[in-house]
């Protein structure tokens, strides 16, 4: 056995570990933070706007702008605590564009939804287009079973495919939330089509609802009839979409089994958004504000390796210096489209708002935002 020594969570350009996958020891350092004189920058626009801007900053944001937010939390969190906020004539949402539009959606018209850069959105939420899930709910129709099927969409898609679940009496979930979704969409249809993350609606099916993994089955849209034959579709009870986290699905059981040998005793955290395999292997599973508390209970000079977001266990790990937490794979993976989102961008967004223009607003339409908001409200109704 080889015990792992601090500091155990590498970083790019930080730091060797011999037994790591090549792609870690990367030549030269990180890029520094942003210029200092950006923080004072932003302490300025921020304080000039005052009440009217309120700063929502996602967990996986980079320290820099976490700094700057009033609030921080997971996607859904953050959208409430903007609807909480009425008052707030600006909301600068730091973090994708799907949290964005649940923000704008869950908001008063007088509101405004600014995302500091458009180009920060979501792979998995991109995996799911409303033209290939109409196609496929036509699919469902031609075959006789739409009427028995119930759409469950992760908060994790787009505010479009919000208002198709919407549109056809479906529910929105979250990771922590997603059983009782399961649960209240199976008690009115026989089955579910659970978009866009195959993961975490298989892991929830089978895991916490005692589904087997034969009652599932994956739906491709870049193939015909889904991949599947019409009888397979017929006799599922899951039709997962085939989607999937970027970070989140890079983790392997290759990676539990060399955690669990190079550190005795460490305690595998992960998140349902990763493979099946890995989830059915780790010591604990659970959304991101999950994670963020077992590590905060957890007893002082435990190990731990999570299986999540990479700024957000580095951040974790910097806050519980008694305890040894480390990244579950042996390279490390940021979410590239969160860290779109910097502290020039975030400074930009404040400084347009102070000279009297609001830059990159986020607006869903009307209709597509009224069916949105009733698979959202349905959520909140949940048992």
């Amino acid at each position: 056995m080889v015990s792992v020594s601090a500091p155990v969570l590498l970083l790019l350009g930080r730091g060797k570990d011999s037994a790591s996958e090549r792609g870690v020891d990367c030549p030269g350092e990180l890029p520094a933070p942003s210029d200092p004189g950006l923080v004072e920058r932003a302490r300025a626009a921020k304080a000039a706007l005052g009440d009217r801007v309120f700063v929502l900053g996602h967990h996986y944001q980079r320290d820099e702008v976490i700094q700057f937010a009033d609030v921080t939390g997971d996607s859904f969190k953050l959208a409430r605590e903007a609807a909480a906020r009425p008052d707030a004539e600006f909301i600068v949402f730091c973090g994708v564009h799907f949290m964005a539009e649940s923000a704008d959606i869950l908001t008063t018209d007088a509101q405004r939804v600014v995302l500091p850069d458009l180009a920060a959105g979501c792979s998995m939420a991109d995996m799911a287009v409303l033209e290939q899930v109409q196609q496929a709910w036509e699919l469902l129709t031609d075959l006789g079973v739409a009427d028995r099927t119930i759409p469950v969409t992760y908060m994790n898609s787009s505010a479009d495919i919000k208002g198709f679940v919407g549109r056809n009496k479906g529910v929105v979930c979250t990771s922590s939330n997603a059983k009782r979704a399961l649960d209240w969409a199976f008690a009115r249809g026989e089955k579910v089509l659970f978009l866009p993350d195959q993961h975490l609606g298989r892991n929830t099916a089978v895991l916490e609802m005692g589904l087997s993994l034969d009652d599932c089955v994956l739906y491709d849209p870049h193939k015909p009839n889904g991949g599947l034959t019409d009888q397979q579709i017929r006799d599922a009870k899951m039709i997962l979409w085939r989607g999937h986290c970027s970070v989140h699905g890079r983790f392997t059981l290759e990676c539990v089994d060399a955690i669990r040998e190079q550190v005795p005793g460490v305690n595998v955290l992960v998140h349902p958004e990763c493979r099946h395999e890995v989830v059915n292997s780790a010591d604990f599973v659970g959304s991101t504000e999950y994670i963020i508390k077992m590590l905060e209970q957890a007893p002082a000079g435990s190990a731990w390796a999570v299986g999540t977001e990479l700024n957000l266990v580095r951040r974790l790990a910097n806050r519980h210096p008694d305890k040894q937490i480390m990244f579950l794979d042996k390279t490390v993976c940021y979410c590239s489209t969160m860290n779109r989102i910097d502290l020039p961008h975030l400074v930009w967004a404040l400084e347009e708002l102070v000279a009297g223009r609001v830059p990159n607003q986020i607006t869903v339409d009307p209709d597509t935002a009224h069916h949105a908001r009733v698979a959202l409200d349905q959520m909140l109704a949940l048992p």
